[in-house]
């Protein structure tokens, strides 16, 4: 296949675009608005000649702030505009720069030529940044054709996705070899990117820029003071983070368990998608629990064993409230989330089995004894209940994992280093 073909067959499906929205909009209603922006039709009015940045939905919205921050403090005289694919992950971007007047925002077009490049022809950026592996050949080569500098940021590529990108050669080949710098986690994915076509002098290993996440001191001070607000700071507080179907199930019995032996422990449980906000608090409360709603400004009293986390925004806060951290994605095969947040602020790290998203990350916190992964409910409760009753060793976890976010810092300042030289070009 080559990008005609391709092209062809993007247009060709888009009645299966139009349906896969409507579907989508049926459990999530923002999926119905600013459909236009999806088309590059109605965009803002947006400053021209800055620099673009594109983070698909919330973890690489996440990842990406800490490099946007940098990019603005850098470039004080460039505009951001950062896009997305999600209505999650546009919250977040609103949420996280709302009091910065440089960051502007849209969705990404579809990829389709037309809609990239009136999309580029709209915002005139001088470069474009992309998270991880959201790679668009159409978007890639409208910047190639207007001289614009592509970037793939923090870039990941396993081994069954390099196959799959291997199987269409004649598409993959052309549009890696049309990126300027392609700034990579691993020499391993490095060597992958280079099989597939990517021009040598363009690759680069920079380490994984998740490692230099910072943790604002006031976060922790604000942690503290709601667990004392509470009457939290003597109970064990655990959290099970980003949570999917069929997760919680799993996760509410293994509560259940602890509360045998702990009966004062307090779960907070925090669905990933929105969606699921109401479900899961409703099966919370069916299974008998005396639950409240972080959306509702609901205080947690001694009767409340579970805190559902209902909003957008507060998951490092959330994580900075309990004292043992679970990450889920990881019980059922979804490839988990990011294990680091909770190890930058030192905590232990729990996770399911499936974490083939973050099997270089997994690998390094499990060496280091900072990660324990558990496959069931009886296993999670009794690792939670371990590390309650054994505080000295729920601290050499969190040590541990504090200890490889520091090892393996850096990957942020060698990107920007990188961008920095195709700005100034």
């Amino acid at each position: 296949m080559n990008r005609t073909l391709y092209t062809v067959l993007f247009h060709l499906g888009l009645p299966l675009i139009a349906l896969r929205l409507w579907l989508r909009a049926r459990k999530a209603p923002a999926y119905a608005q600013r459909i236009g922006e999806r088309f590059a039709r109605g965009l803002p009015p947006m400053q021209r000649g800055g620099i673009w940045v594109h983070a698909v939905s919330v973890g690489e919205s996440i990842a990406a702030a800490p490099m946007i921050r940098a990019l603005l403090a850098r470039y004080p005289q460039l505009p951001i505009t950062i896009t997305c694919m999600t209505p999650t992950g546009s919250e977040r971007i609103q949420s996280m720069f709302a009091s910065e007047p440089r960051v502007q925002h849209c969705y990404l077009p579809y990829d389709f030529p037309w809609a990239a490049g009136r999309f580029l022809d709209h915002i005139q950026p001088k470069i474009g940044v992309i998270m991880e592996t959201e790679l668009w050949p159409n978007h890639i080569h409208q910047c190639a054709k207007r001289g614009i500098a592509t970037v793939l940021a923090n870039a990941r590529l396993s081994e069954r996705s390099a196959r799959g990108y291997g199987r269409f050669a004649g598409l993959t080949r052309p549009m890696l070899a049309e990126m300027s710098l392609i700034a990579v986690q691993t020499e391993t994915e490095a060597q992958r990117f280079r099989d597939l076509g990517a021009r040598p002098e363009c690759v680069t290993v920079t380490g994984s820029i998740k490692f230099d996440l910072t943790i604002d001191p006031q976060l922790l001070a604000r942690a503290a003071q709601q667990r004392e607000a509470w009457q939290t700071a003597q109970r064990p507080v655990w959290i099970a983070a980003s949570t999917h179907a069929g997760e919680d199930e799993v996760i509410l019995a293994a509560h259940r368990k602890l509360l045998e032996s702990h009966s004062d422990a307090l779960l907070i449980l925090v669905p990933r998608h929105p969606e699921r906000f109401n479900s899961v608090f409703e099966l919370s409360q069916q299974q008998g629990f005396n639950s409240v709603r972080r959306s509702k400004a609901e205080a947690v009293v001694s009767e409340t064993s579970v805190l559902v986390g209902d909003t957008m925004g507060e998951l490092l806060f959330l994580y900075a409230l309990a004292d043992i951290a679970f990450v889920g994605g990881s019980l059922v095969p979804n490839g988990g989330h990011n294990l680091l947040e909770p190890a930058a602020l030192d905590k232990p790290v729990l996770s399911g089995p499936h974490l083939f998203n973050f099997l270089e990350i997994a690998a390094m916190l499990r060496n280091a004894g900072a990660l324990e992964e558990v496959s069931d409910a009886a296993g999670l409760a009794a690792t939670v209940q371990r590390l309650i009753e054994q505080p000295e060793q729920a601290k050499t976890m969190a040590d541990a994992g504090l200890a490889v976010m520091k090892a393996n810092q850096g990957a942020l300042q060698k990107l920007l280093d990188g961008i920095g030289r195709l700005i100034e070009a």
